[in-house]
């Protein structure tokens, strides 16, 4: 049984209570290495016989839409976009400098690690990644892999900075490159 507590859905049928991040038509989400879209209908469906509810997100960049069950938010990482209070933390992270950066560490076993901290959704480990990627790229070629997934992580950066500032692409740009610019912070770890 479902109970619906101000913004969330309980499931009581189970053990122990989860709940469920809901969303309406038209709020914007955060669907992870896609990135923002909004949601553009709440429709059911029937599955193998069952009835499931779900969010239809269309994604800003390229009107890709999917279909996330609304049982399943959680485990695919649908989240709200980030509000603007939060952006000078993406910032600090931009600014700070991670100490193995400049390691030995092989081109595909760094893709492979900045692609999952893509696919967990979070601005933080995106800002991250760009971050890793543009200060390596300064100092030694991209492999094809990486210089995409630096593409991958300006373009989910970009665009969620955008809606958390209301502001446009170059704006934001102009804010990410500057950081750059100044001394990097060290990192504590």
């Amino acid at each position: 049984m479902l109970k619906k507590a101000s913004n969330v859905i309980v499931k009581e049928d189970e053990e122990e209570p989860t709940t469920v991040k809901e969303f309406h038509v038209g709020d914007l989400a955060v669907y992870p290495a896609h990135g923002v879209g909004r949601i553009e209908s709440i429709e059911s469906r029937t599955i193998n016989g069952e009835k499931h509810d779900f969010y239809i997100l269309k994604i800003l960049e390229n009107s890709m839409v999917i279909m996330i069950p609304t049982w399943n938010v959680e485990s695919v990482g649908l989240r709200n976009t980030i509000d603007s209070t939060q952006v000078p933390e993406i910032y600090d992270v931009l600014r700070t400098k991670k100490d193995d950066i400049f390691d030995n560490q092989t081109w595909n076993r760094r893709y492979k690690e900045y692609m999952d901290k893509l696919k967990t959704g979070s601005l933080f480990d995106v800002a991250e990644v760009f971050r890793d990627l543009f200060l390596l790229k300064l100092v030694k070629d991209l492999s094809f892999g990486e210089r995409k997934l630096l593409d991958t992580a300006k373009g989910l950066l970009l665009r969620e900075l955008c809606t958390a500032k209301n502001s446009d692409e170059e704006t934001i740009w102009a804010e990410i490159e500057s950081l750059f610019e100044k001394p990097v912070i060290e990192s504590e770890a």
